[in-house]
């Protein structure tokens, strides 16, 4: 429960103000389909936080424990320090594939912009720090669409409410309380 729980709030936190979080709000305002944009930002991220904590997990396993606990920490760290520089979204990537619908194109946006972001970088952490592929995904996923759903649904009006600074800070230290945790124990 605590792979599940943890990833679920640091994913949640550090996707505020993230380009997929600003994608979310160019595809609610590119497309009228709701709930195809959130069928396919779930299963965008199933796919890739699941191979993301997989990879965690499984280059744990190869690594000496003490090296690998260095490694998670750092990792933990150096994601934290990253939330805090604001993502940009770069339009040029989704005009090819704005012709396939609401779905697809979520899908494979959504797929292509979470590599190499941080919530993919986190996932990895996560799923090297508790080695429960399954639980961290399901928590990362959860986080993605809790910080996702709201802003298909309610947009630009939503977007404007949110303390984006804080909640960077928020996300930072969270991390780089995580990782500290992770040296500690």
């Amino acid at each position: 429960m605590d792979a599940f729980l943890t990833s679920t709030l640091t994913v949640a936190l550090a996707e505020i103000g993230d380009k997929t979080q600003l994608l979310s709000l160019f595809l609610a305002a590119r497309y009228r389909h709701k709930w195809s944009i959130i069928a396919g930002i779930f299963v965008a991220t199933v796919l890739n936080h699941f191979i993301s904590a997989w990879f965690g997990s499984w280059i744990v396993g190869v690594l000496p424990e003490d090296i690998a606990t260095y490694i998670v920490a750092a990792c933990f760290i150096a994601v934290g320090l990253w939330v805090l520089i604001p993502d940009k979204l770069d339009d040029d990537e989704h005009n090819e594939v704005r012709k396939y619908g609401a779905f697809i194109a979520t899908t494979i946006l959504f797929f292509v912009a979470e590599i190499g972001d941080k919530t993919q970088v986190a996932t990895i952490v996560l799923g090297a720090q508790y080695s429960n592929v399954l639980a961290v995904t399901m928590g990362t996923t959860v986080g993605m669409m809790i910080a996702n759903v709201p802003i298909v649904l309610l947009g630009g009006k939503l977007m404007q409410k949110l303390p984006l600074d804080l909640a960077r800070y928020v996300a930072a230290a969270v991390f780089i309380v995580l990782g500290i945790v992770a040296l500690l124990w």
